[in-house]
């Protein structure tokens, strides 16, 4: 081991190994020095790695995980120098090839498919699940539902990560934290309320058709607190997102205004929620991985919607009791419910972990349109050309938007 080593490489290529954003270790192939595998003593953001003396800027994003490599140029010729606090470790000749390709394993490719679809199965699961309590079936109390949910993801999670170590348990370390993260869960609160409260008046496709333009509220958001502008051709993109929402508001034939309105506040409070969490947890002693963070959160978020259901629901538990007698399947659909919530947070953070975030954007995009799909299938609402061209419209520019953001960066 050493630090301050120069070498003369003979190839012009380095490649980046480890999860998005994160390096666990560079792998830099010379024929004439051979292998060395430099061992970072921190994480580094993108932005780190485009200060490190080597690097001459390219392809400094998109770093991905698991197997998989990114290849970073560096300048050619004359040495290259490792910082101060950087150590290296002669590694073997065949550890990296001269110009290495990324490859995925068979086996970990079937995992990356099935961890999608359990992310879609769950999340247009819960949804469909939703709509049907909460207008089929006739159990109008969405403040109660919400409450069974996070009821859930606070017991899932609990076991998930202090009994399964399915992630690390991070501790919150301050008070000025702890208000922090019970600010987000109200915020959270009120999002979820929101989405399942719009789901009583708007069918489940219109709903999808306005939470798709969460992209143009987050980048309102943005500016407005903290005054980060995006290059004008991102912002151009937001306005087929927009337009496609209002194509499709026009042509919606089960148009609710007040279903409308509380479904908008649903999409903007979600928005909201990122752009704090982003804010409010930026340095490296308070960041949060997603499940620690719902670890956090959910139990707030009881403690927040326990006494708004009792008082704005009146006396739900009774009502729910008594349905349960008449009918025990609403206790199992709860049950059920409840737990595909949490699998939901789950399987977001294991698809995004076994790929990367703007794949997990794409999946995304065709997870809303698929829910679309199987909602109208099953619950037979009608639909105009006019309304599903504005859907298409909306998610076309949310694609547009997600390729704008990736080459800013």
């Amino acid at each position: 081991m050493a630090s301050n080593m120069f070498i003369t490489p003979a190839t012009v290529v380095v490649a980046i190994t480890g999860m998005v954003k994160q390096l666990r270790g560079v792998y830099v192939a010379s024929s004439s020095a051979g292998t060395y595998k430099l061992c970072l003593p921190s994480l580094l953001s993108s932005k780190r790695v485009e200060r490190i003396p080597w690097f001459d800027g390219i392809a400094s994003s998109n770093y991905s995980c698991g197997d998989r490599s990114s290849l970073v140029k560096v300048s050619e010729g004359g040495a290259i120098s490792f910082p101060s606090g950087w150590s290296i470790e002669k590694g073997s000749e065949n550890q990296i090839e001269e110009n290495p390709v990324p490859k995925i394993k068979g086996s970990n490719r079937f995992l990356t498919i099935g961890l999608v679809a359990a992310w879609y199965s769950s999340n247009i699961g819960v949804l469909l699940l939703n709509k049907y309590l909460l207008s089929n079936y006739g159990f109008k109390y969405p403040i109660f539902l919400t409450m069974c949910h996070m009821t859930a993801c606070s017991l899932f999670s609990y076991v998930a990560i202090a009994w399964l170590k399915v992630v690390p348990l991070q501790t919150i370390r301050s008070r000025v934290q702890f208000f922090k993260i019970s600010a987000l869960s109200l915020i959270f609160c009120v999002s979820v309320v929101f989405g399942n409260v719009s789901l009583r008046y708007l069918p489940v496709s219109f709903n999808q058709a306005i939470g798709a333009t969460t992209p143009f509220y987050t980048a309102v958001f943005a500016y407005l607190m903290t005054f980060k502008r995006e290059a004008w051709l991102t912002y151009l993109t937001l306005v087929p997102v927009v337009t496609g929402v209002v194509i499709a508001s026009g042509g919606e034939p089960s148009f609710h205004l007040f279903g409308f309105m509380i479904c908008i506040a649903a999409t903007g409070a979600r928005a909201l929620k990122s752009v704090l969490q982003g804010i409010l947890l930026s340095s490296e002693g308070e960041k949060l991985n997603s499940m620690n963070l719902l670890l956090y959160m959910a139990p707030m978020a009881v403690v927040f919607l326990l006494p708004v259901s009792l008082i704005m629901e009146g006396n739900v538990i009774g009502v729910t009791v008594a349905l349960a007698r008449d009918d025990v399947k609403i206790i199992w659909y709860l049950l059920f419910n409840s737990s595909l919530a949490y699998f939901v947070n789950l399987t977001n953070f294991l698809v995004t972990k076994h790929t990367s975030a703007l794949t997990l954007q794409v999946l995304g995009n065709a997870k809303g349109a698929v829910a679309v799909v199987v909602s109208i299938l099953i619950f037979r609402n009608p639909v105009s050309v006019t309304g599903m061209m504005g859907y298409a419209l909306t998610v076309c520019g949310v694609v547009l938007y997600s390729k704008a953001k990736k080459q800013r960066k």
